[in-house]
């Protein structure tokens, strides 16, 4: 990791080295986040999107089903999984059949 001092200017503003900025991507116009740690200021670069109302609904009702028990696993591999869902797949069949 490279250590480089920087000046603080008149308004407070620092500029990011070269080899930093590089090193993670950082461009003109990208957000940065700062936070107050033991031993200085930590800066990440930060991306904000827009709340779309359908993906949040969906959250929303995913959130819901997960607090009222409406949920599968936790499983401890994927095949795990698998073999569960196949599972409830024929219990859905069955119920299905003798409706």
């Amino acid at each position: 990791m490279t250590t480089t001092v920087i000046k603080v200017g008149p308004k407070y503003q620092v500029t990011i080295p070269k080899a930093a900025r590089e090193a993670i991507g950082l461009d003109v116009g990208d957000l940065v986040e700062a936070t107050v740690i033991k031993d200085g200021i930590l800066l990440r670069p930060k991306v904000l999107m827009d709340k779309h109302p359908e993906i949040e609904k969906r959250l929303q009702e995913a959130e819901e089903d997960i607090k009222a028990g409406r949920v599968y696993g936790p499983f401890t591999s994927a095949k795990e999984m698998i073999l569960s869902l196949r599972g409830a797949g024929r219990q859905k069949k069955k119920h299905k059949t003798h409706s």
